[in-house]
């Protein structure tokens, strides 16, 4: 928006664009105002001196958690399991495993997490089992078993050549041969990762049933792992090979047949009608290229699909501008569902190290945590984000304890280093264990963690913590319309969010070097120039009005003063720059002399 434009007209355009601000629906959808935080069980505290994290750490640390804000945790995989894919292989969907706890330990998080108004959300891998659970061991016993078809067997086509091309996601193909029964089965994953085959019945039942298990021990819902694997092609084709290898040394295909198949929905669909009947919340694995593939997830003509789909399609940016932020924010605002925002997972390298530079890490780290905290929608935190935790990649393979970075070494050494323990405080392990770590603490957990944050006003954790705690008091920041108040500007993201009567800017520096802020500038009008800064990076200004220029990727939070009655009486000039402010953000205000010409009012 160029400078020139009055305080009032960015005021006016905001109060008749309000007017449009989509907010939350029944009081029982606690998850669209709510802070999500990915626990990954193995790294966030360890109890026992095993040095592998459980449940009685979790336990331990949910009053940081609470301090934190946060409204809901997301525990990855935590039931029995041999342990191939660190728990995504399950050997029984309706226990603990030993290493990380029992039942018992398992309610008295549930209820431990209710008394402090936090929770509990289960990772459920539908996709695939163990190949040590009962059902697969039945499954393999002989061609007859009834539970040979839930997984998928078929005869090769012909000697050593498997039913299809298709190539596992973890290397090779993904078709395992088992001489005792003279088949193959498939397995999109590991070959000790079996898929279930979801066109049974039975399959589905089961699962359901699990679900509605764990609903009635107290859990809120489920983040869904892999729902675009659910179900492949039937005649089993192959896919369309493409030029080139993997890192796996596999060729490049086009899963056309085996992945993100439309029958997918129909699952998705039945599972959403499960979970509002028993008042769960189902969160989505979903990685889309697209806002209209991230909307078939929410459902279509009437049918719900996902609650939560998490889209991750800012997070696949290899950089982040703020023509990039503004583009993704734009197309998530005209989604017919609830957005998700989020940077990082326990898949992806950590987003502070994927996004730094190298100079402003905890700048950075404050940046990213902004971008995900001050839009409409769920934002859902990975574990130690709100430290300015970075990857701490192994430097040699014989290191590494992700079996998929060894099958990918040294190009592709994949998800330990974002994985690593959570860095409590500046002692041995960083307070995670008394025993050694299952994976090393980073050289820098002397300095970037909990106890040393907690002291330091400037950090990134009580940054976290106080725009977490600004998002919980601020409808406008949860939930209001989203306005971009300076389209053109390359460096700076700068946007309002309305509410009723309340409105707040957002300024996110998304560079290097110190820019101009001129929009709503303290100069411009005494509205502006008595906004009240809630949060800055820079340390909060003395007195009244926005700063006039924000640090290398800073970022500045501000309320708006509300017009007096009466005294935002827009003449002419006025309504021709709300005019010209609402055009900008794709909105229709009226003029003096048709007041009422936008019909979508």
């Amino acid at each position: 928006m160029p400078a020139f434009l009055s305080a009032a007209a960015v005021l006016l355009a905001c109060s008749i664009l309000s007017a449009r601000v989509k907010t939350p629906g029944t009081p029982s959808e606690w998850w669209k105002k709510a802070v999500f935080y990915e626990i990954y069980v193995r790294s966030f505290q360890d109890m026992e001196g095993g040095g592998t994290g459980d449940l009685a750490g979790i336990i331990s640390r949910l009053d940081y958690l609470q301090d934190l804000g946060v409204d809901a945790i997301w525990l990855t995989p935590c039931f029995p399991s041999p342990q191939v894919d660190f728990g995504y292989d399950i050997s029984d969907f309706r226990a603990i495993d030993p290493l990380y706890g029992t039942l018992r330990d398992f309610d008295r998080l549930v209820r431990e997490c209710r008394r402090r108004g936090i929770r509990v959300v289960l990772d459920l891998v539908l996709n695939h089992t163990s190949d040590q659970h009962p059902w697969f061991k039945a499954s393999r016993a002989s061609r007859r078993s009834p539970k040979r078809d839930w997984y998928i067997w078929r005869d090769g086509k012909g000697e050593a050549d498997p039913p299809s091309n298709w190539c596992s996601l973890f290397g090779g193909s993904a078709w395992t041969f088992d001489h005792a029964t003279g088949q193959y089965y498939y397995h999109y994953f590991y070959q000790q990762q079996p898929d279930l085959n979801w066109r049974n019945p039975a399959v589905r039942r089961e699962m359901v049933d699990t679900m509605r298990w764990w609903g009635r021990r107290g859990v809120a819902g489920f983040r869904l792992d892999a729902v675009d694997n659910l179900l492949e092609d039937p005649a089993l084709r192959d896919n369309p090979v493409l030029p080139g290898k993997n890192a796996f040394g596999d060729p490049n295909m086009e899963t056309r047949h085996n992945y993100k198949l439309k029958e997918n929905h129909g699952i998705l669909r039945q599972l959403r009608q499960v979970a509002d009947q028993d008042g769960l919340v189902l969160v989505g694995e979903t990685y889309t290229t697209s806002i209209d593939e991230l909307q078939s997830y929410y459902g279509t003509n009437g049918r719900k699909g996902l609650h939560l789909p998490t889209g991750y399609m800012l997070a696949m940016e290899k950089t982040l501008t703020a023509d990039i932020c503004r583009r993704h924010i734009a197309e998530m605002e005209t989604l017919r569902g609830w957005p998700v925002w989020t940077l990082g997972n326990h898949d992806l390298p950590r987003a502070v190290t994927r996004y730094g530079d190298g100079v402003h890490h905890d700048a950075i780290a404050k940046v990213l945590g902004a971008l995900v905290l001050t839009l409409r929608g769920t934002p859902i935190l990975y574990y130690g984000e709100e430290l300015g935790m970075g990857n701490n990649d192994p430097r040699r393979k014989e290191d590494v304890r992700d079996s998929l970075g060894a099958l990918g070494w040294p190009n592709a050494k994949r998800r330990d280093g974002a994985r690593t323990p959570m860095q409590w405080d500046a002692g041995p392990a960083a307070g995670f264990t008394h025993g050694t770590p299952w994976l090393p603490v980073p050289a820098d957990a002397g300095l970037r963690n909990v106890e040393v944050e907690r002291k330091d006003p400037g950090s990134v954790l009580n940054f976290y913590r106080r725009l977490i705690a600004l998002r919980r008091e601020s409808p406008a920041l949860r939930e209001g319309g989203y306005q971009d108040l300076n389209p053109a500007d390359p460096h700076l993201l700068t946007f309002a969010r309305t509410h009723g009567d309340e409105r707040v800017l957002v300024a996110i520096n998304l560079s290097a070097e110190t820019r101009k802020l001129t929009v709503a500038a303290p100069a411009l009008a005494p509205a502006a120039s008595r906004a009240k800064v809630r949060l800055a990076t820079a340390g909060d200004p003395e007195g009244p009005g926005l700063p006039e220029t924000l640090e290398p990727y800073g970022v500045v939070v501000a309320a708006f003063p509300q017009p007096e009655r009466g005294k935002l009486v827009p003449g002419p000039t006025q309504y021709e720059d709300a005019r010209r402010i609402a055009g900008i953000l794709g909105g229709c205000p009226p003029s003096p002399s048709a007041p009422s010409a936008c019909p979508s009012w």
